[in-house]
């Protein structure tokens, strides 16, 4: 009988597909880059936005949630918070969790809008002191800088209504309008004398000729200034007229609140502008004094002789 061979079985693992190893570990190390990368970016955008608290997506909604009771602070502080949310999840994922915070987009854009831009106006941080309203502000928010810089030197802002500020925006707007065409009708100005002077050909103006249009505008403000102080004097003659002839109610002749502010906002504007005058004599006299003094000695002369 004829022996059958054995058969040798040797036993074999899994094949490695190093390539696809390969590309495994590549995929691994191109997340963690990015991950960092995303980091990096977080960090950076809370510092700009003066950020210090923790850095993860439960403490930032919490922290959103507790600032939504808040007023003018809460606004911005959410919008802080939001901002480095959005920055923190996928794209497509922010809206969803917005929604799930009890916020509109477009309640979450206008306080990113507010956090981004009071981080980068010196006069929009000073005036989120002031202001009470949130809605108020977010007026503010949409303004620029050289319409806000004039809003800074009313005294009650913090006790207007947003009603009033808006009102007093419309003036500054108007305000800055006007300085700005001030300011372009005199590089205007300028421009024509510089291309007068740069010709071809040398042209010699005159000093008085040059001279004219400097002593026009200073007539030119004095004109206004006399106006608006003639306006001032005639609001005190009106408001203690009116308050003379105004009916006592019962026995009370008491001036109410409202009228004593109208008088304090009043007396500020007369104070400043002394103190705006007082401080523009002593700027005269610490340059000029001396060519001032000169000048009205030579006119008393001249006019004696005359």
């Amino acid at each position: 009988m004829a022996r059958t061979p054995t058969q040798t079985i040797t036993a074999q693992g899994p094949t490695v597909d190093e390539a696809a190893l390969e590309r495994a570990e590549s995929a691994g190390t191109e997340l963690a880059r990015l991950q960092e990368d995303a980091a990096g970016k977080v960090q950076a955008l809370a510092l700009s936005l003066g950020y210090d608290g923790q850095l993860s997506v439960g403490t930032l909604e919490d922290e959103i949630r507790f600032y939504q009771r808040r007023s003018v602070e809460a606004l911005l502080e959410s919008g802080k918070r939001l901002l480095l949310l959005k920055q923190m999840t996928p794209h497509g994922d922010f809206k969803a969790r917005v929604e799930l915070l009890g916020f509109s987009d477009r309640t979450a854009q206008r306080f990113m809008q507010a956090a981004a831009k009071t981080a980068k106006s010196a006069n929009l941080a000073a005036l989120s002191t002031q202001v009470k309203s949130a809605s108020a502000f977010l007026e503010l928010v949409t303004h620029d800088d050289d319409v806000l810089e004039n809003l800074q030197e009313i005294d009650n802002i913090e006790r207007m209504s947003p009603s009033e500020l808006r009102a007093a925006l419309r003036q500054s707007e108007k305000d800055a309008e006007f300085n700005a065409q001030k300011r372009q009708k005199a590089e205007s100005e300028r421009d024509a004398m510089e291309k007068k002077l740069g010709g071809k050909r040398p042209v010699s103006v005159p000093l008085d000729e040059r001279i004219t249009p400097f002593q026009l505008e200073i007539a030119e403000r004095q004109s206004l200034l006399d106006k608006a102080l003639a306006a001032h004097h005639e609001a005190v003659i009106a408001l203690e007229a009116w308050w003379n002839e105004e009916p006592a109610d019962g026995e009370s002749n008491e001036m109410p609140a409202s009228v004593r502010i109208v008088l304090l906002s009043l007396d500020d504007s007369v104070n400043r502008t002394a103190s705006a005058v007082g401080a523009l004599q002593a700027e005269l006299s610490t340059r000029f004094g001396v060519y001032i003094d000169e000048a009205r000695q030579y006119q008393m002369a001249t006019g004696e002789r005359g």
